[in-house]
């Protein structure tokens, strides 16, 4: 019977990396797009509403229980740094390469175990230092080269660093609502209060809301927002943290294939070298952690 209930170990590794190189083509959409970079980031989340809610109402019926009023507000607020986060990366995939955007944008897993240190105030050890250590050679190495090139492409970085931190405050703020409700039911809930946030911001920013070509927010939405969601919301419950965080490695290696192959963004070997050390850190903080919830996992609702 448990092998009814349970997909065969290749399979569940195949859907874990195929959820993680959903996630890393999203950036390529967020390009082809010809709405605002925020504009796309609001598609993202409308347009997938409906299956998330579906979802949701598949998990835990038609009747889940009620809200605490004090976990509603923490997922109205979850939401709106969501949608800042959204934005922040949306705006920085325009101007640097996209494997920068999806190594700077996952770094949120590496905020939440710094800000673990302070919750405990104790020093890393082992590892942990390990990982702070590459992921502050990695940070320089990537920042120094994109200075090099143009402060567009900094900017970029900056922008793609930024919207990690709102990623962990976000997790942050959705850590007890995480208790009260399910995974699809939070996120879709959270995912709803994103939208209008990503709206205004949008219009506030001046840019072009309504596409003419559907097909790329379409497919950042159904990538994004809903497959590699999908997908990692329901294999990742079956890996330690160690596998999540080798299979977050894939992120950077297939943004930057896709970067090279549409846009022509080459990298030269101290690129490489500065994005192994970066995604290395990513790695091994995951493993440092507890296991990271489903909802939260990489970027998978971002």
């Amino acid at each position: 019977m448990e092998s009814l209930r349970k997909p065969a170990p290749w399979l569940l590794l195949a859907m874990l990396l195929a959820g993680n190189a959903a996630l890393a083509l999203g950036p390529w959409f967020v390009r082809l797009a010809d709405t605002g970079p925020v504009s796309a980031g609001f598609w993202r989340v409308t347009l997938a509403l409906p299956l998330l809610f579906l979802f949701a109402r598949v998990q835990e019926g038609a009747n889940p229980p009620q809200v605490p009023r004090k976990a509603a507000l923490a997922i109205v607020l979850g939401g709106t740094l969501f949608a800042l986060d959204i934005a922040s990366w949306h705006i920085g995939i325009g101007f640097t390469r996209l494997g920068n955007a999806a190594l700077f944008g996952n770094s949120g897993s590496l905020i939440l175990m710094v800000w673990g240190f302070v919750l405990v105030r104790r020093w890393p050890a082992g590892r942990e230092w390990s990982a702070i250590l590459a992921a502050l050679a990695g940070t320089a190495i990537l920042l120094g080269r994109s200075f090099e090139v143009s402060l567009a492409t900094l900017s970029g970085d900056l922008f793609c660093l930024l919207a990690g931190v709102l990623y962990a405050g976000y997790l942050l703020l959705l850590q007890d609502a995480r208790k009260a409700m399910g995974s699809w039911r939070l996120l879709s809930r959270s995912t709803a209060a994103s939208a209008p946030v990503l709206l205004l911001v949008a219009l506030l920013h001046g840019e072009p809301v309504w596409p003419h070509d559907w097909g790329p927010v379409v497919a950042l939405a159904l990538l994004s927002q809903v497959a590699g969601q999908g997908l990692l919301v329901f294999s990742l419950r079956h890996f330690p943290p160690l596998a999540i965080g080798l299979a977050l490695l894939t992120q950077p290696a297939v943004a930057a294939l896709a970067g090279w192959l549409a846009f022509g963004e080459t990298l030269a070997p101290v690129d490489v070298f500065g994005m192994a050390l970066l995604a290395a850190a990513l790695a091994i903080s995951r493993a440092a952690g507890e296991s990271t919830p489903a909802e939260a996992a990489g970027r998978s609702s971002a």
